[in-house]
């Protein structure tokens, strides 16, 4: 009688097109990933006023946060790996809201950066747990755009997060605005373990999207049989496609934090911008990047509906993308504020439709056990390429000038096209054949 009850319940549950409510949900996590690590670079000036920082404590405090998520970007996708995508990432999110919420007790800058550390080790596993459960619940022909849609809410928690967080701040105080952010948080852990399963055992799932799913499981662009990654984690280290995939990611990477950490302190310095206005102008790249997210997998996806090759679509996507970035490298020479803006709108706008692609191909390549472990690897070399990049910017424009810093920003994604071109491939790929497509 109770398993009766049971299954007409679940039968009663079921949710048409889940895998994109799902999406939904991952895209809600990325944005309280970076909603949760910016709010305290908002609230930054009263802290340190009220808790006696100065700058160089307080660069231990954000370092603390990058070290931890260099490290569990690895470590956290072989977490999920191990454990699966629903309680890996359940878990991660309520490591790093506990985290963001324990910002509101802090007395002492070592309890601030204790729970800095603990939110980077919570958000390590952010990303390897979206574009794992993309692959889970997506095959090849609708996998970029939901990548996109799971990694864009990103970019929405950056655009977000300076408003938001001054509103907070406005009602509750500094203290105020962690503990709401981690409220925000706990919400969404108990919506992903009350709806998030594996989709052949979900209680949520339609018999016909399930058979949908299953029947487009075997489409992918992985030259070897899923049999031939059944190896060790160290031989994995050792395939061509990881190595590429991670030399690609330190190269690109760097740009990205350089947009992130250091273009407010560049339209102050070298714009004379006040924070009025970089609070007005510095949001729009990132909107761009948000747009571009689900534009860059949503035309990938329409390319192989239209009887392009999986691998072509996405690295097609990829060159384009690489090559608008060369923008990046004029905004120095822009003549005002606005136009600098716009170039470095069009290098997020490019970027985006780059990363959708770039982590994309990782779910077509490797089997769904592998998935998360290889986006821990490439994030975490990504994360230390900017971390050392980081270090260099800041003794460049002491030393000489933001010029040097932007020219090298847009060279480096037509550089790790060039080294996914060569080590990521079919074995009976070769550049000539790519280009001739």
């Amino acid at each position: 009688m109770k398993e009766s009850f049971f299954f007409n319940t679940t039968i009663s549950m079921q949710i048409s097109h889940l895998r994109w409510r799902l999406c939904g949900l991952l895209f809600c996590a990325t944005a309280l990933s970076f909603l949760d690590r910016q709010v305290l670079s908002v609230v930054a000036p009263a802290i340190c006023e009220e808790l006696h920082i100065d700058n160089k404590t307080y660069s231990f405090i954000t370092t603390a946060f990058m070290a931890s998520y260099a490290v569990m970007f690895f470590l956290g996708g072989c977490f999920l790996d191990r454990v699966g995508t629903r309680w890996g990432l359940g878990l991660a999110v309520l490591i790093w809201t506990a985290a963001s919420a324990f910002h509101a007790i802090a007395v002492t800058p070592f309890q601030l950066g204790m729970n800095r550390f603990f939110l980077g080790f919570g958000e390590g596993a952010c990303f390897p747990g979206a574009v794992k459960a993309v692959s889970e619940w997506f095959p090849a022909k609708q996998r970029a755009l939901a990548a996109g849609i799971a990694i864009g809410g990103a970019s929405l928690g950056g655009v977000l997060a300076p408003p938001l967080t001054v509103w907070l701040v406005g009602l509750f105080g500094w203290r105020g605005a962690f503990a709401a952010t981690g409220l925000l948080g706990l919400l969404w852990v108990l919506c992903w373990f009350l709806f998030y399963y594996a989709p052949s055992k979900s209680p949520f799932i339609t018999d016909q999207e399930k058979e949908w799913i299953e029947s487009n499981r075997n489409e992918t662009i992985s030259e070897q049989p899923t049999s031939q990654y059944n190896d060790t984690f160290i031989s994995l280290l050792y395939r061509k496609e990881v190595l590429g995939l991670g030399l690609a990611r330190f190269l690109f990477d760097p740009v990205f934090y350089f947009y992130m950490f250091w273009i407010p302190k560049y339209l102050h310095q070298e714009r004379n911008l006040s924070l009025e206005m970089i609070g007005a102008l510095a949001w729009i790249p990132f909107f761009a990047l948000g747009v571009s997210n689900i534009l860059g997998g949503l035309a990938s996806d329409r390319l192989i509906a239209a009887g392009v090759p999986v691998s072509v679509a996405r690295k097609g996507i990829m060159t384009v993308s690489a090559l608008l970035t060369v923008s990046s490298g004029l905004a120095a020479f822009a003549s005002g504020a606005y136009t600098a803006i716009a170039m470095m709108s069009l290098l997020m706008f490019a970027h985006g439709f780059w990363i959708t692609n770039y982590v994309t191909i990782i779910g077509d390549i490797f089997p769904k056990h592998r998935v998360a472990t290889v986006m821990g690897i490439t994030g975490m070399v990504g994360t230390i390429g900017g971390m050392g990049a980081n270090t260099v910017i800041g003794f460049v424009v002491d030393r000489f000038s933001f010029l040097p810093v932007w020219i090298a920003s847009g060279c480096l994604y037509p550089l790790a096209l060039i080294v996914i071109l060569i080590l990521v491939r079919k074995q009976s790929d070769s550049i000539s054949k790519f280009i001739t497509h």
